[in-house]
């Protein structure tokens, strides 16, 4: 029998990583609810604070028509994007720091708009806020996530896929399931053939690097056998830490065990808080 949205097991890129990463940081992060607020938690880290502005700014063009997404400067943009999470709420422990980050996202944007690329073309824009299906009714699992970019390729009437990143070197995880997440979404939430997927290093001049599409069956398979190892655990209460405790989990422990700061709420409801001189794995790279 099938299953409905609100009783179904939502699963996007990010919580699937979560939990091969470790299954307690999936239930922390993904699951768990502070009983007080009834929101979920997330841990915030200056990388991340910056990939969250860089991301706000580029998507605040993808409802743009082409000629009018330079109208407003992208620093303005930017600026106003930092605001939300400047200080303390952005993970940032000294002015220093906050500087020399969002010195960064300057540097990466004044690459962009000198090099803006698919930004200048034909965009695809799925209407739904948060793109999902069901990629088993019957077994109540929907896949979810946000694309970053899809770009209309006008000839062959079809999309290409671009995944933003602010990696300062190009560094592909062929192991990923990111790519096989998305080209599974875009093909089941619009129309059109997905014909070509890259990554786009927003940093580096030349940073549009085009990657091999996945086969969508062995996607399918690869995700269906995740989701149901997932839909178990859940079923059978075993989230739990293969050691005992690691890093990936760690840090939400210390939420738990109130060693970390409460810094607000962001847009999606849930409670930021931050951890000092605790990397994370966000520390090095963001995937937007």
């Amino acid at each position: 029998m099938a299953i409905d949205k609100f009783s179904a097991l939502w699963l996007s890129h990010s919580s699937i990583s979560n939990y091969l990463k470790c299954p307690r940081l999936y239930y922390l992060h993904d699951v768990y609810k502070d009983p007080k607020t009834g929101h979920k938690l997330q841990i915030t880290a200056p990388s991340l604070s910056l990939g969250t502005a860089i991301h706000e700014v580029l998507e605040s063009l993808s409802v743009l028509p082409v000629e009018k997404r330079f109208d407003e400067p992208l620093l303005a943009r930017f600026e106003h994007a930092w605001e939300k999470v400047s200080g303390r709420k952005g993970g940032f422990f000294s002015q220093d720091l906050e500087e020399t980050t969002k010195q960064r996202g300057i540097d990466m944007l004044a690459n962009v708009f000198n090099n803006p690329g698919p930004l200048k073309k034909l965009s695809v824009k799925i209407k739904e806020d948060l793109p999902h299906y069901f990629i088993s009714e019957t077994e109540g699992i929907i896949l979810c996530g946000k694309i970053d970019w899809l770009e209309y390729l006008g000839e062959s009437d079809s999309v290409h896929i671009i995944d933003f990143k602010t990696n300062r070197t190009k560094q592909e995880n062929v192991d990923s399931l990111q790519l096989p997440i998305y080209l599974l979404l875009v093909m089941n939430t619009q129309k059109r053939t997905v014909t070509k997927a890259s990554y786009w290093y927003l940093s580096l001049p030349d940073g549009m690097v085009e990657t091999a599409l996945p086969d969508p069956q062995q996607a399918h398979e690869t995700i269906m056998k995740i989701a149901r190892e997932i839909q178990l655990m859940r079923k059978l209460n075993k989230l739990t830490c293969k050691t005992g405790g690691c890093s990936h989990c760690e840090p939400y422990e210390k939420v738990l065990r109130g060693e970390a700061e409460f810094v607000g709420e962001n847009n999606f409801r849930q409670d930021i808080y931050v951890i000092p001189n605790v990397r994370t794995d966000e520390d090095d790279s963001v995937i937007l």
